[in-house]
């Protein structure tokens, strides 16, 4: 297969036709990454300044260089594990605000007919206002725990816990009271993320992924926009790979891909892809004032 790997055009007049597009569309299905959360702002980094002020104490003593590699350091003990995942919770969900892209996204989706799916796990979505039944979170949530075996296939929220154990850490540890243990089995809590096969899809995850292919049914002889935001190379099977499928299996399909990095589509599309090679929040910003959202 060969490939379109260059921008359409300059990022603001790629945004303005991509607008135009969309304008004309009867519905656009997003498709986000961990690309959308990093153009929120030093407050989202996951190193850097923002990671050694919230997180020096655990670089210098276990060399831990970002947020990311921090989440599969062989801690010593479930105390500092602990002490690890409910200060990464806190900041990567709770403590954070929500992101200015964020907010401009689901503004300019509101009142056309729209659907997020995304892998990022940080509720961004959700506090920003897009409707959960028009959502679909493949990844899980950092603000739910589950069984690490898994015993059986609930989830739990974890706010007052994660809380807790901020507030009464000390020395990289909290008190051993407060490691959770599943209520059903007794084994130790893990992180509701999918890192392996023992990440559970809960109710709410089945509910959201029947929505998903309900409306992937709803936007059969419509003029769709595929929308992907920020998405890597990691996990292309869940939103590059079947957006190409889609729009490639449509003539009034666009695929448009908006990335700070590489760029990348299947040639056979031709004009019907719009490559957008940027800063999201700066193309989101522009991209809702062009449709007046």
């Amino acid at each position: 297969m060969q490939w379109i790997t260059k921008p359409s055009a300059p990022l603001a007049e790629a945004v303005r036709a991509l607008a135009q597009r969309i304008d004309k569309a009867d519905a656009v299905l997003v498709g986000a990454g961990a690309g959308l959360s990093a153009a929120c702002g030093p407050a989202f980094d996951y190193s850097g300044r923002n990671f050694l002020d919230k997180f020096g104490d655990f670089h210098e003593r276990y060399g831990i260089n970002d947020l990311y590699s921090g989440g599969f350091y062989p801690f010593p003990d479930a105390e500092t594990r602990w002490a690890w995942w409910s200060r990464h919770i806190w900041y990567a969900r709770y403590a954070c605000p929500v992101g200015q892209p964020y907010r401009d996204l689901v503004a300019l989706l509101t009142g056309r007919d729209h659907f997020v799916i995304t892998t990022n796990v940080d509720h961004q979505f959700q506090r920003a206002g897009l409707d959960k039944d028009r959502l679909f979170y493949t990844q899980g949530d950092y603000g739910l725990w589950q069984c690490s075996t898994p015993c059986h296939s609930r989830t739990y929220d974890n706010y007052d816990q994660v809380k807790a154990m901020v507030e009464q850490q000390h020395g990289l540890r909290i008190p051993t009271g407060l490691v959770p243990h599943c209520p059903v089995c007794g084994e130790e809590m893990s992180m509701n993320l999918r890192a392996d096969n023992t990440f559970v899809e809960d109710a709410g995850w089945h509910v959201a992924a029947r929505h998903y292919h309900s409306y992937l049914d709803s936007l059969r002889d419509k003029k769709v926009v595929y929308l992907e935001i920020g998405v890597g190379g990691n996990t292309p099977g869940i939103i590059k790979y079947p957006f190409w499928r889609m729009a490639l299996e449509s003539r009034d399909a666009t695929y448009a891909e908006l990335n700070y990095s590489d760029i990348l589509a299947p040639s056979d599309l031709g004009k019907r892809a719009l490559l957008i090679q940027g800063d999201a929040a700066e193309a989101l910003a522009q991209l809702r004032a062009e449709l007046g959202a």
